[in-house]
């Protein structure tokens, strides 16, 4: 069956007894193809139905499909003709893992964060009726996206149209994470009233018995049915707020869908379609640990074993040793996540110190701004994150953090280039924002000792202090370079004269590497540990205008902003005599592909940073 599609809409051409034989071979092709290039398995395996549903009963591209977060969109792309990418999956100039509107016009919004597809939909809703167009619009959003506040100002928003919007909360009782909070609570009593659905069907379906007067009496009460609902589900949240609610549905009864999305196509307004689904469904191990099929690397798909295990710590483990062990000697440290305590390494933490962890859902601005009252009510707080997410709580680090000087510190993880989840994931503009902001600390480790270090430090500071690291593996070379932390200074580990490199966090590793090979070819080299970001050792600066012909930066961060802009801000404000190169990512956000790959096209390997060195410096 999945042979016989080619292009968009060609499920319609299939017969309806043969979607649950496509269903199977689609979850058969995904667990084949993440099993070789790693990807996000349990989430599209949940919405292979849900999917199906939709191309099946809307034509695309006309009808625009919105993917909140848009990692489920798999089947999607398989729907859409691109089952040939599969094999380049999250490779770099493969197909991505995310909706692209570069790849397909089938992809209607770029998507990789949560909680924006009905703020999306509804431009696209306003944008159809201005253009006095006629097509549907339809906003996938998940559960676990629903904890995030973007969601309901939309759906406020959303309340007062007069056309139709159509929203699927495909709920699978997941984030990454488990569900926490109020809405997690509220749509667990959705998905067990049976008592109500069973009440709705048999009302409606006695009524449309009665002679003459029964159709047209069910089809009045299917449209004014609240006061039903008011009494079998206390306080049905999205009618009240004048979102027309339908379900819940089976997620994985394609005929159930595809009624269910027919019915909601006739609201003249928004209307809410609720899909109850269960993430990694078809392959067992995903269903039995979703969260670890959420991203998931090679594996073997007869065992769910990973095939690449580092036997090494990753900087993410060393967090969460150090953050653990800190818990045990300060009873006002506590931690906070937003619906990551795995990834961010905050589990051993909660399993310690149940009562100081809180996990806020994917809810980042939120997040800040309690962590903010925590600190100003006496208390300690860690908020792990993820470099890319803590975007989204920009104005709270600096007007309720950073404008009270508050004693937060911020576990900016995923820092740098991640790789394979692209452009929404790329952790490359955090040393900018943050080092923008007045009273914020910026530091960054050589390795996974100084992080340790960085970490204890930064705990007993008192004010804001962001410690940024990079995904993956940490780097353990160095360990005898460990002199302990000064405020605002840097770290000399090797001093020469000629050309100095001032190295920031884990690209350190990269210019030990670049200083061996000048010092091949015949140059001196000193090689500075930035360690702090914000303060710049502007002393040290000094120190090496004075010692040397060039100084050059090395950031995986962009140049706008970042660690070499200060510096080279630093010597033209002093009109220091020294020549400067800044090594850093350009101006444009980078694809997705190997780390390694990446960094040969953006020239931040050691090769090509060599290169420019030597040629800046045969020209003095």
């Amino acid at each position: 069956m999945l042979e016989q599609i080619q292009k968009e809409n060609d499920i319609k051409q299939l017969h309806e007894e043969d979607l649950n034989q496509l269903a199977e071979e689609i979850r058969d092709f995904l667990i084949d193809k993440v099993s070789r290039t790693g990807g996000h398995l349990a989430s599209n395996l949940g919405v292979v139905e849900l999917t199906m549903a939709m191309h099946r009963l809307f034509n695309l591209p006309q009808d625009k499909i919105i993917w909140d977060v848009g990692h489920q969109s798999y089947t999607h792309k398989l729907l859409t003709g691109r089952r040939a990418g599969f094999d380049e999956l999250r490779k770099y100039g493969g197909i991505s893992g995310f909706p692209k509107r570069s790849e397909s016009n089938c992809d209607a919004f770029d998507t990789g964060h949560s909680s924006t597809s009905i703020s999306a939909g509804l431009g696209f809703v306003a944008a159809r009726d201005l253009k006095g167009e006629n097509h549907h619009v339809i906003s996938v959003i998940g559960d676990g996206s629903l904890t995030g506040g973007m969601a309901y100002e939309a759906l406020n928003n959303a309340a007062g149209l007069k056309t139709n919007f159509m929203i699927v909360l495909n709920d699978n009782n997941m984030s990454i994470s488990e569900n926490v909070g109020g809405m997690s609570q509220y749509l667990g009593g959705l998905r067990t009233a049976e008592a109500y659905t069973g009440l709705k069907r048999g009302v409606e379906e006695a009524l449309r018995q009665v002679p003459v007067a029964g159709k047209a009496l069910a089809e009045t009460i299917r449209k004014t049915k609240n006061g039903i609902k008011q009494l079998m589900v206390p306080g049905m949240f999205f009618e009240d707020m004048g979102i027309t609610y339908l379900g819940p549905i089976d997620g994985h009864n394609i005929r159930a869908l595809m009624r269910g999305f027919q019915e909601a196509s006739r609201v003249k307004g928004a209307v809410l379609l609720h899909v109850l689904t269960q993430k990694g469904k078809g392959y067992l191990p995903a269903e039995h640990d979703p969260s670890l099929f959420h991203g998931t690397g090679p594996f073997d798909v007869a065992t769910g074993q990973s095939i690449s295990v580092s036997a090494k710590d990753s900087y993410t483990e060393v967090f969460s040793k150090v953050i653990a062990a800190a818990g045990a000697k300060r009873d006002e440290l506590v931690t906070i996540t937003a619906a990551m305590s795995d990834g961010t390494g905050l589990n051993r933490f909660k399993m310690r110190y149940p009562q100081r962890f809180f996990d806020v859902g994917i809810a980042e601005a939120h997040a800040v701004t309690f962590a903010a009252g925590l600190a100003a009510a006496g208390m300690r707080p860690v908020v792990a994150v993820y470099s890319s997410f803590l975007q989204r709580a920009y104005d709270q680090m600096i007007h309720d953090v950073c404008l009270q000087n508050l004693p937060v510190v911020f576990a900016v993880d995923r820092a740098g280039l991640v790789g394979s989840d692209g452009e929404t994931h790329q952790g490359i503009f955090d040393l900018s924002y943050l080092s923008s902001i007045p009273n914020m600390t910026v530091m960054s480790p050589k390795n996974k000792w100084e992080l340790a270090d960085m970490l204890r430090f930064a705990i007993d500071y008192d004010g804001p202090v962001a410690v940024r690291y990079p995904r993956g593996t940490a780097y353990d070379g160095f360990r005898e370079y460990r002199a302990a932390i000064e405020y605002g200074r840097s770290e000399a580990v090797f001093e020469e004269d000629g050309i100095a490199l001032m190295a920031v966090g884990h690209m350190f590793e990269t210019a030990v590497d670049v200083r061996c090979r000048l010092k091949e070819i015949g140059y001196n080299c000193t090689l500075i540990n930035s360690r702090f970001v914000k303060p710049l050792d502007g002393k040290m600066v000094e120190k090496l205008a004075g010692h040397h012909k060039l100084i050059a930066t090395i950031e995986e961060n962009v140049a706008a902003g970042g660690f070499g802009e200060q510096v080279e801000d630093y010597i033209l404000h002093r009109d220091l005599a020294v020549k400067f190169v800044n090594v850093s990512l350009p101006d444009e956000y980078v694809e997705h592909g190997n780390v390694d790959v990446l960094r040969r096209e953006v020239l931040l390997d050691s090769e090509s940073i060599v290169k420019r060195i030597v040629a800046v410096y045969a020209g003095l």
